[in-house]
């Protein structure tokens, strides 16, 4: 189940550079690439020739020419020009692609070029914003996408899986967030009281800072929108003891509270094909004295955390693909589930009268 009428994350903004790049989502091969205008372009990756890949072709000015029989497309994916030829055929034309570029990220709109609205573009925070000082880099699955949106939206696997890379103590699988449905994902807030183990080695030098300033008792309000196809925006605020009970577990006014220690992260997950997936992230704390150290280490720490969740989401999709079955759900599963529903939702209302 794949949403086209949405903007996806094809790549970093600094992967295009002097060469056109390929990439693959909801199973269509894409090719970007940046003109000598500045402007981007995707277009369809198969020449409407003999097929051969558009990204090994050559950038031309704003053009780019297919470099088997060196047809040439304008940005609009028109061709304009066949090596000894003058007529160029009607049919001769590659499907071209909304692309933005926008914190950070190239965005690719896969449905109706008509219906690509750039307020639909999720506000996720990219390395120019000058309040934060971040740290990114991308993984592969070989999994479903929506396996990866699942572990994003329930974090009891936090408890488990990320004890060593974390240190997640077992509040994360013994408390349930709060979830509210938003019209195109999720919002999941949690306050979290003794989230890292007090024997964690895997500390960055924010949270070490942050106890240091706190004392015991630290905690921390987390709070994320979840939002289709896959795009995760959370900022998570440690504060000293007893704050939680004095908003009475809410996030009100808190921004009128010091916070010891405040981070955010961007995560995009764009899936390449029906098992296979590309997960973008970001993450670091609120720029200031010894943001740079900290973002280094947190980057290195996400680096650890992410293989573990690749390892087990792998795992579990290869245990998928043998003995498929009806998965039974828990009380841990209201994100995920609500996630889904609300990507069912979107394709359905994209599906033709009647199907």
């Amino acid at each position: 189940m794949f949403v086209r009428n949405c903007w996806y994350v094809a790549a970093w903004d600094y992967e295009l550079e002097e060469r056109p790049i390929a990439r693959t989502i909801i199973s269509e091969p894409l090719v970007l690439y940046r003109a000598s205008s500045g402007a981007l372009v995707c277009m369809e990756d198969r020449c409407c020739h003999r097929f051969a890949p558009l990204s090994k072709g050559r950038i031309e000015g704003d053009d780019l020419r297919c470099m088997y029989h060196g047809l040439k497309f304008a940005p609009s994916g028109k061709c304009i020009e066949i090596p000894g030829q003058e007529t160029i055929p009607a049919r001769a034309v590659v499907r071209a692609y909304p692309v933005r570029v926008k914190h950070s990220w190239v965005w690719v709109w896969m449905g109706d070029p008509a219906q690509a609205d750039e307020a639909l573009i999720p506000p996720a925070i990219g390395f120019e914003d000058a309040n934060w000082t971040l740290r990114g880099s991308s993984i592969n699955y070989d999994a479903n996408y929506l396996l990866v949106n699942d572990n994003l939206t329930d974090f009891t696997h936090l408890s488990y899986v990320h004890r060593n890379s974390f240190g997640a103590s077992e509040e994360f699988a013994l408390t349930r967030p709060d979830v509210k449905l938003l019209p195109r994902g999720v919002r999941i807030q949690r306050w979290i009281v003794a989230g890292i183990r007090d024997d964690a080695e895997a500390s960055t030098a924010l949270q070490i800072e942050g106890r240091k300033r706190g004392g015991p008792g630290l905690e921390s309000w987390q709070s994320y929108d979840f939002l289709a196809p896959g795009i995760l925006l959370m900022r998570t605020r440690s504060f000293r003891a007893g704050t939680r009970d004095r908003f009475k577990g809410h996030e009100e006014d808190l921004d009128n509270v010091p916070a010891l220690s405040d981070d955010f992260t961007s995560q995009a997950v764009t899936p390449m094909t029906d098992n296979t997936t590309r997960y973008y992230f970001s993450w670091g704390p609120r720029k200031g004295e010894g943001s740079e150290r900290s973002a280094d280490q947190m980057l290195d720490l996400a680096q650890r955390a992410f293989a573990e969740d690749k390892e087990m989401i792998e795992a579990q999709q290869r245990i998928m693909n043998v003995r498929p079955g009806k998965e039974v759900l828990t009380s841990a599963d209201v994100a995920p589930m609500q996630m889904r529903a609300c990507l069912e939702r979107l394709a359905r209302a994209e599906a033709p009268a009647g199907t």
